[in-house]
């Protein structure tokens, strides 16, 4: 898979945990911090990265850098995601469900943020496995990231959309010609629009030529 250019998108970043670590050396303890960070676009491209240093600024920042080279694009249809999944990282378990528009995101945990700004606004989903929430947030990208739409499968497969799914086959034939009826009428609209800006100019033109032989 190509690498995204986060640099041109509109990314925004989300802080999921903050972790305070410890650890005990001869002179005494070192305190350093880890955070996990998720950033995303909103519109189908979404990252999480993981920050370790002294200070809490150095880590987030480290965490966006790090969730920048591991973004993804995330296969939506409509406003969720094309089918059932369930995938399993280390201890943790996540699965998702696509849901009608209007349901929202039924998540928790570490899973709500990444889905937000990955661009899904309805779906269900469910942690079935550890609380961890960096465990969690890694099988929630290889969620997003083993999604497929059928248009995907089809072309694996070599296969048409007809003999895999017809009725989604049907559904676009469907919507396609619905389509040029609208734009049609869109365009019946506009052309009128601008036909009545025209007269609308002319009038005032012949009002001001008058008005100056006067």
């Amino acid at each position: 898979m190509p690498r995204i250019n986060a640099d041109a998108l509109d990314l925004e970043e989300q802080v999921i945990r903050t972790n305070k670590v410890q650890k005990t050396h001869k002179g005494g303890r070192t305190l350093s911090w880890n955070v996990l960070v998720a950033v995303g676009d909103r519109n189908g491209h979404v990252g999480t990265g993981l920050g370790k240093a002294r200070g809490i600024p150095d880590a987030i920042r480290k965490a966006i850098e790090d969730a920048k080279k591991n973004m993804i694009e995330v296969p939506l249809v409509g406003t969720t995601i094309p089918h059932e999944i369930e995938i399993q990282k280390g201890a943790a378990k996540v699965r998702m469900k696509p849901a009608s528009e209007g349901t929202g995101v039924v998540a928790g945990g570490a899973i709500r943020p990444i889905l937000e700004l990955a661009g899904v606004r309805d779906v269900l989903a469910k942690s079935l496995g550890s609380p961890n929430a960096i465990n969690t947030a890694w099988a929630t990208m290889e969620c997003l990231k083993n999604l497929r739409v059928a248009e995907d499968v089809c072309r694996m497969r070599g296969k048409s959309l007809e003999e895999l799914v017809p009725w989604l086959a049907k559904k676009r034939a469907e919507e396609a010609a619905a389509a040029p009826t609208f734009g049609a009428e869109a365009e019946a609209e506009a052309e009128a629009e601008t036909d009545t800006a025209v007269a609308v100019v002319d009038e005032e033109s012949e009002a001001e030529l008058a008005e100056g032989e006067a």
